[in-house]
């Protein structure tokens, strides 16, 4: 009968370490990282191979003895995605292997690059260096390359004080009372709400107020589905309501009905808030509600 075959398990290691030369080109590389600084070596040809060699992978003739600062950015010429990093890897979270060509370098080497996510990386990308704080000189001490920044985020916030003019303000105090101030056109006798000092048609001043009754005809909406906190629920309409006696709508929300029951031609009246929590703006209208009329035909 065959026998069983022997196995034993071998493991190779330094304790301490495996300590190697580095040579004149490498080293200065090395030293040069450890400064923060990226260099090749240039070669017989005029090109500058990064990671430097001591030879030519081209002619296999030796480099010359100048060496080039490159970089720091490059450009990724091809990459792949580490979804779920290992303990050996240079971050714990998912990143890419890439092959970067720096600025001023023939040759590409691979590092990291920690772009947040897969799409976010592609073949063109700019990245550039993320040095350690303390270097010693490794490879390593580039931590990573990151995407170049193309957006920022930055809060906007305007205070400003408006300050409401003649007609405006004559509008505004006739809503504090409840009712909605329009002004006619002594020359093409239109009439316009909110009230305005001039006609917006023909250009002439408008010296005659009236009053205009709060009903009105829904001439076109809008149904929205964004919230919006004047709103009664979601979805709400904006409309276009043309006030009895008016010539031109104005826009207001729709309450009280179902979005989708809201139509052109539908009579509506404004629901006023309580007297005494009114001033002079326009949210004392909360919004226009059904009349429960016949439609008006357009």
């Amino acid at each position: 009968m065959p026998s069983e075959p022997l196995v034993a398990e071998h493991v190779l290691e330094f304790p301490g370490g495996y300590e190697r030369t580095t040579g004149p080109v490498i080293g200065r590389f090395l030293t040069e990282l450890r400064g923060g600084r990226i260099v090749g070596v240039r070669t017989a040809e005029g090109k500058v191979l990064v990671p430097p060699l001591e030879y030519d992978p081209a002619s296999g003739e030796a480099v010359t003895e100048e060496f080039v600062e490159v970089g720091p950015a490059g450009t990724v010429t091809a990459w792949a995605w580490v979804a779920e990093p290992r303990d050996s890897h240079p971050l714990d979270r998912p990143f890419a292997w890439a092959t970067i060509k720096l600025d001023g370098a023939d040759t590409a080497l691979v590092h990291a690059v920690d772009a947040g996510n897969a799409k976010a990386l592609r073949i063109g990308s700019r990245v550039w260096p993320v040095w350690r704080s303390e270097r010693t000189g490794h490879i390593t001490d580039i931590s990573y390359f990151a995407p170049e920044v193309t957006k920022i985020v930055s809060p906007v916030r305007a205070e400003y004080r408006l300050q409401a003019g003649g007609s405006l303000l004559t509008f505004l105090e006739g809503v504090e009372r409840g009712v909605f101030v329009g002004g006619r056109c002594p020359a093409c006798d239109k009439v316009y709400v909110p009230y305005r000092a001039s006609c917006p048609q023909c250009g002439g001043p408008i010296a005659d107020q009236l009053e205009l009754p709060d009903t009105g005809t829904i001439t076109t909406y809008a149904i929205n589905n964004l919230p919006d906190p004047r709103a009664p629920e979601v979805p709400f309409v904006s409309a276009y309501i043309l006030l009895d006696g008016a010539d031109i709508p104005m826009i207001a929300l729709v309450g009280g009905v179902p979005a989708h029951e809201v139509r052109q031609g539908m009579r509506v009246r404004a629901e006023w808030v309580p007297e005494g929590e009114r001033t002079k703006s326009m949210r004392n209208v909360r919004w226009f509600t059904p009349t429960g009329e016949p439609d008006v035909e357009l």
